[in-house]
C-alpha cells in the first residue's frame, strides 16, 4: 500500500497528459485500423465457402516478410483488443481482438472468427459501419 501512495504523490501533470495522450493515440489508432478492415475485407469472408491466398502472384521473400509482418500486428491487435476489454477502458475491445485474429495464420481461427462475429451486436456494429462507406453486409453462413 505504501508504493501506492508513493507512486501518487510522484504523478505529475505532465506524466499525466503524457499517458493520456498515449492511450487517446492507441484508442484512435484501433479504431482507424477497424475502420480500414472491416470495409475493405469482401462481404463472404466470413463465409465458410470463402478461401484466398495472401499475396498469390510475390516472390517467396516477399510473401513471408509480408506474413510475418502482419502475424506480428495480429497479436498486437489480441493483446490491445484485451486491453480495451478490461472494464473501465474505453474501446472496441472485441472489434480490435476480431482484427488481430483476422491478420493471424493460425489453424482453427475461421470458427473463432465467426463466433465473434455473429455476436448480435458485433455483428450490426460492422454492418452499420460497413453500410456508411457503401459496402453490403457481411455474408453469414
Amino acid at each position: 500500500m505504501e508504493w501506492l501512495t508513493s507512486y501518487w504523490q510522484s504523478l505529475s501533470w505532465g506524466s499525466i497528459a503524457l499517458g493520456a495522450g498515449v492511450f487517446v493515440f492507441s484508442l484512435a489508432l484501433s479504431f482507424a485500423a477497424i475502420v480500414i478492415v472491416m470495409v475493405k475485407i469482401p462481404e463472404n469472408y466470413f463465409s465458410s465457402h470463402y478461401e484466398q491466398d495472401f499475396l498469390p502472384n510475390s516472390s517467396w521473400l516477399v510473401r513471408w516478410g509480408a506474413v510475418i509482418l502482419k502475424n506480428l500486428l495480429g497479436v498486437f491487435l489480441i493483446l490491445l483488443g484485451v486491453l480495451l476489454s478490461l472494464p473501465g477502458v474505453p474501446g472496441q475491445g472485441i472489434l480490435t481482438i476480431l482484427l488481430g485474429v483476422i491478420m493471424l495464420d493460425i489453424p482453427g481461427k475461421r470458427p473463432l472468427e465467426a463466433r465473434i462475429i455473429k455476436r448480435p451486436n458485433v455483428l450490426s456494429a460492422v454492418n452499420r459501419l460497413r453500410g456508411r462507406f457503401g459496402k453490403p453486409p457481411m455474408v453469414m453462413d
